[in-house]
């Protein structure tokens, strides 16, 4: 058999040769391409095309907000070594302390990694907000493992504290809570629906006090949260600024962060309360 190809066919051949390696540089070129160690080829890309190095559409910019500064940057008191031994003993016993709740799958969701314009966002957590619970901590929890169908009953927290420093794990730090709605903080925000607009969320952890029984009401304020609510507050923050980027300038309130102007919590907060513990575990340094 004549294993000669005719005139034509080798003129056919040539150009598919041709537009293949010219899709394959140009493919090299915007990057699509990759090395076959990583299972991609040369089909798939082409057939699914990466987004453009910019992102996709560009995402609408949260609204003007003020500026945050943190009320513990006021005043700077020392280390006390009491408290420090005390807290550090606290902060080894933290996995053992910790209770976990199946919360339903229905009031928390995952992290993403595009926007609802196809940008790449940052999920990593570098934000903590404040919150409290209004009511007592059994009724959080109840809420918590209740479904709800309807958006706007759904609601979480990473972790809540309880008066008597009890700590609480609604969702691991990797899942995404619904802390906060339409939110901002720093002029950052990552719009997932944009039909409720931008939300901290995607990259917040959020962390609520069980309130007194003198706070379950509207009033501007109450007597405030105990001092083992303080202590279990900053052993978890100390171990969150730990594993995440978090500064202690990005401990913030709901207060601060929702656009809607509805939130006032964590109402009566003593920060400095907070500070010295920080201080003492060795994560705020002024």
């Amino acid at each position: 058999m004549n294993e000669r190809l005719p005139p034509l066919m080798t003129v056919v051949v040539g150009v598919s040769c041709l537009s293949l390696g010219g899709l394959a540089w140009l493919g090299q070129e915007l990057g699509w391409y990759r090395s076959s160690r990583d299972g991609s080829q040369l089909l798939d890309l082409l057939q699914n095309p990466p987004l453009d190095k910019r992102g996709g559409r560009a995402a609408p910019a949260p609204p003007l907000e003020l500026a945050w500064n943190s009320p513990m940057a006021k005043q700077c008191p020392a280390v006390d070594p009491k408290l420090s031994r005390q807290l550090r003993i606290l902060a080894r016993k933290l996995p053992r302390l910790i209770s976990r709740i199946p919360t339903d799958p229905s009031n928390f969701g995952e992290r993403y990694r595009h926007d609802a314009y196809g940008n790449p966002v940052d999920p990593t957590p570098r934000v903590v907000v404040l919150h409290e619970t209004v009511y007592g901590i059994q009724s959080a929890i109840s809420t918590f493992l209740t479904p709800h169908p309807n958006d706007e009953d759904q609601v979480s927290y990473h972790t809540l504290v309880g008066l008597d420093g009890q700590i609480v794990q609604v969702l691991d730090p990797s899942r995404r809570a619904y802390g906060a709605g339409n939110s901002a903080f720093r002029g950052q925000w990552v719009v997932t629906n944009p039909k409720v607009g931008g939300s901290i969320n995607n990259f917040a952890l959020h962390l609520s006090l069980e309130t007194p029984l003198d706070g379950e009401d509207a009033d501007p304020d109450h007597s405030g949260y105990s001092e083992a609510q303080y202590d279990a507050t900053a052993v978890v923050l100390a171990d969150w600024m730990r594993r995440f980027p978090i500064p202690w300038q990005n401990i913030t309130t709901h207060r601060h962060v929702d656009l809607g102007g509805e939130r006032a919590d964590p109402r009566s907060f003593d920060w400095q309360a907070l500070q010295r513990r920080l201080i003492a575990l060795g994560v705020l340094r002024c």
